[in-house]
């Protein structure tokens, strides 16, 4: 069509990207005047503000009123990429970085106290060294007559040594607080030993030393052991908590007051708030805290604490004892139950529920409530380049399309920003607009294609009110809303860790010993007078090379004995080929499950749990929840919690990316149906770069399980030097190997590899071997074992097997590919590693179809 100038032209063009976008027919003609006549009017209406001290933005209307579907305005597209080149893009676009860190409020000092509580501020310190501190603190407490109850030495490079020369016990025997924080400490026995000698000691800050990083929790355990009066240990709750660690949440105690070394000042009775959340609590049937203690207590925030020594039932009768409650904030669904309405009708003299009246909650019939989730906004440091800042707050902003065409749709999909003011637009579960993608094409055609987004009033919005729109509109808890919201708020961690540690103790149950190996069973298919097999083939490799006089090719599937495709062939393909059921087919029923990365990891973990040749692996479509959970205690343990997702069933590493960021993770759900698996950020090298393996494997029987591994096997290189930089994760050729279809191949012959890898790691390749081939069989023998129907004697099948080894030689299993890609099989000669046999690329077919439909043996070893 020509150039659309007219209402009608336009919508004839553009119908269905109307009807897609939600756009209310009476909105369509003025969208019309505003595109042609390249209108961007929202700046008259609305009006940019700060908010969250300055780390996000928001839109507040300025005009006096907008009635609900009244007008639509034009956003703009600040920048549009596909996610490979996001990194290249910000450091080469002029001002493009810039214009991004402004938007999103990352181009300032992010002035964020990253002071530990009970730590010493600068302003306190100034460049006092610590034992100028001991000397101060030593003073002051002669003129007040007093003894130092409360020592706070945080950021002075204490080491092992200088804390044993310090003396600090013998110095201050009356302390009962003690912060330590941010020093050198490595040693977990000279801690041990130091600490452990102040008798009245009831809160101990070691935040951020080594040794604590190091310890995993060992030191802790240790401490407490031997300290059985402190309540507070590295901002957590001792099991140990009472009157003094309840009155330093609640303010009573501190620096200024550090209270009593033994007994009640009854101080905790004139408390109305406590704040004991994220302190690790796990059990709070606790003699101080009740209504004895606290008997004007208020408000509650219980949230980030796993309770998880308490049944709901129990926690909601001790709450019910506090005559004053009246607010509580928790964690939904957590220790309290699943549902914000029982837990009201359970504790009736309650009137607000996470910052919600009570009244509105029972109203709406409401079990989840989210409203006073905090804001997961961006963190950097002050030396980190606005690129990585973009890199790592982008995801709080992106949206995402993708393109298609009468022949196909694109594979890779296109991520953008909103201009300043859409991109102002925050989250609401009850929003006032709503925005929708819109590619407006003025000459008709696609190559005329501007993208733009469209805003427009869902409800009436007064002067002055904030206008939001729903980040996950029209995702509800079927598509797991609630979990989804974490790439945009701090949701309940412990309710997602326990998600985790369900899933993970299920893994754990699941035990399967494989039946012993079989002789072979299955008949060659030219036992007694049967003439040459015909077989079909739509496969470039097997019409050349297949020639063995045993076969004879047909270009007709229905006179073949044999069907060898690349096509999946259900009823539909054999009704309009003539293909029947007495034909041998190159795949097996519901081969879905090893060939597709969801079903594999789900046949696996269902016969083995969590094999260690198996990364852990989540299907982000139903597992959300239990990968952030893996996510939030890998986090908190201080361990690498580096993701790599894949799409289910697309080869080639097509939308296939590697990231650290929870956020990313779950918007990039957002392109189709995917895994996410914990990437093997140690991977064996060879000379510097990451590599593969690709095996294949010929399957003969499912039951009995019979199978051959070819001596045909190869390497897929990386082009660059392995990297765990984060610019890295943009870079294709460095973490991924198939260069088939993108970078450049570089082809290494298997002995030359061999050899050589052999001599770099001082290893034998035999001891990989048979652990990979250990490693593949047990693969198949849980297809067999899980999916039984799986068998079919009409089936014969070889599978490309993708293996990585890990820094320590042992395989890690990558994929199962159906019909493999053996371009490279038949394209070199090699000689066989173990055998040391001539084997010739145009005979790995003949070789192939000898063993599956002859028996034969040739080049093919028994798994």
């Amino acid at each position: 069509m020509s150039k659309i100038e007219t209402f009608e032209d336009f919508v004839k063009v553009h119908g269905l990207l109307l009807t897609a976008s939600g756009l209310p027919q009476p909105l369509h003609e003025q969208l019309f005047k505003k595109l042609s006549t390249d209108t961007f009017d929202g700046g008259a209406c609305f009006q940019i503000e700060l908010c969250e001290d300055g780390r996000q933005r928001r839109l507040v209307l300025t005009s006096d009123f907008m009635g609900k579907e009244s007008d639509v305005f034009l956003i703009d597209h600040a920048w549009t990429f596909r996610l490979s080149d996001a990194n290249k893009q910000l450091q080469e676009v002029p001002g493009l970085a810039q214009r991004m860190a402004t938007l999103m409020c990352v181009d300032g000092d992010l002035n964020v106290d990253e002071e530990a509580e009970g730590g010493t501020s600068v302003e306190d310190t100034g460049s006092m060294s610590v034992e100028d501190i001991l000397e101060h603190e030593l003073c002051k407490a002669k003129e007040d007559k007093d003894n130092v109850r409360w020592l706070e030495l945080d950021e002075l490079d204490i080491d092992d040594n200088t804390l044993l020369s310090l003396d600090l016990s013998a110095k201050f025997p009356d302390l009962l607080a003690l912060s330590l924080c941010g020093n050198r400490l490595e040693s977990a026995d000279v801690i041990f030993q130091e600490v452990t000698k102040f008798k009245h000691l009831k809160a101990l800050w070691l935040n951020n030393n080594p040794a604590v990083q190091k310890c995993d929790g060992c030191l802790a355990d240790k401490i407490l052991q031997t300290c059985p009066g402190l309540e507070i240990l590295n901002s957590s709750f001792t099991r140990n908590f009472g009157e003094w660690a309840l009155g330093f949440c609640a303010e009573v105690y501190g620096k200024d007051n550090p209270g009593q070394q033994c007994g009640s000042d009854h101080k905790l009775h004139e408390v109305t708030t406590l704040d004991i959340s994220n302190r690790g609590i796990q059990n709070l049937a606790n003699k101080a805290f009740s209504p004895a203690t606290m008997p004007s207590l208020s408000h509650l925030n219980l949230r980030g604490n796993s309770l998880r020594e308490n049944s709901a039932s129990e926690l909601l009768g001790v709450l019910r004892q506090f005559p004053s409650l009246n607010a509580i904030e928790v964690d939904i669904p957590g220790p309290l139950g699943e549902s914000a309405i029982v837990i009201l009708e359970s504790l009736p003299n309650l009137s607000f529920l996470n910052g919600v009246s009570a009244t509105k909650i029972l109203e709406a019939g409401k079990h989840v409530i989210d409203s006073i989730l905090e804001p997961r906004l961006p963190e950097w440091k002050p030396e980190e380049p606005l690129t990585d800042r973009v890199v790592n707050a982008m995801w709080q902003y992106l949206m995402t399309y993708r393109l298609a065409n009468e022949e196909k749709i694109d594979e890779t999909s296109a991520w953008y920003v909103m201009d300043e003011l859409g991109s102002a637009l925050r989250h609401s579960d009850e929003p006032s607009f709503t925005v929708a993608p819109f590619l407006y094409m003025p000459e008709g055609n696609l190559a005329s294609a501007v993208s733009y987004s469209l805003l427009w009033p869902i409800q009436n919005v007064q002067q002055a009110d904030e206008c939001t729109r729903d980040f996950l509109y029209g995702i509800g808890e079927d598509k797991q809303r609630s979990a989804r919201l974490t790439a945009w708020f701090h949701t309940p961690e412990n309710y997602f860790i326990k998600e985790y540690e369900k899933h993970s103790k299920e893994l754990e149950s699941r035990t399967f010993t494989p039946p012993s190996v079989m002789s072979s069973v299955t008949k060659s298919l030219l036992e007694g007078d049967r003439g040459s097999l015909r077989v079909y083939t739509d496969i470039p490799q097997v019409e050349e090379f297949l020639k063995r006089p045993e076969f004879i090719l047909t270009f007709e599937p229905k006179e073949a004995h044999i069907i060898w495709t690349s096509m999946q062939v259900d009823e539909d393909t054999k009704k309009a080929t003539g293909i029947t059921d007495d034909q041998i087919i190159n795949q097996f029923p519901y081969e879905a499950c090893v060939v597709m990365k969801h079903h594999l990891a789900e046949t696996v973990q269902k016969a083995y749990g969590s094999p260690n040749w198996l990364q852990p692996t989540y299907n982000l479509e139903a597992q959300l929840s239990q990968l952030i959970g893996d996510y939030y205690i890998r986090k908190r343990d201080g361990l690498n919690n580096l993701w790599i997702l894949k799409p289910w069933n697309m080869a080639r590493t097509i939308d296939t990316t590697v990231t650290d960021n929870i956020s990313a993770i779950i918007r990039l759900m957002e392109t189709g149906p995917k895994i996410c698996q914990k990437y093997i950020e140690h991977p064996a090298l060879f000379q510097g770069k990451k590599f593969d393996l690709r095996y294949i494997v010929l399957v003969r029987s499912m039951n009995p399980l019979e199978i051959f591994l070819s001596d045909v096997f190869w390497v897929r290189l990386a082009n660059n030097p392995y990297s765990l930089e984060k610019k890295s994760f943009f870079e294709y050729e460095t973490h991924f190997t198939v260069m088939n279809y993108r970078g450049r191949i570089n082809h290494k012959n298997t002995p030359d590899f061999v050899r050589e890898f052999e001599e770099e790691h001082k290893v034998k390749w035999f001891d990989v071997h048979e652990r990979v081939r250990k490693m593949i069989r047990s693969v198949f023998e849980a297809a067999a074992f899980v999916h039984p129907e799986m068998h079919s004697p009409m089936s014969r099948a070889i599978y490309g097997v993708d293996v990585m080894l890990d820094s320590s030689f042992k395989p890690k299993l990558l994929e199962v590919t159906y019909c493999p890609d053996c371009t490279r099989a038949c394209k070199y000669d090699m000689v066989s590693i173990f055998k040391g046999e001539e084997l010739r690329g145009s005979d790995f077919f003949n070789d192939v179809f000898g063993c599956l439909f002859l028996n034969k043996t040739t080049h093919v070893s028994p798994l």
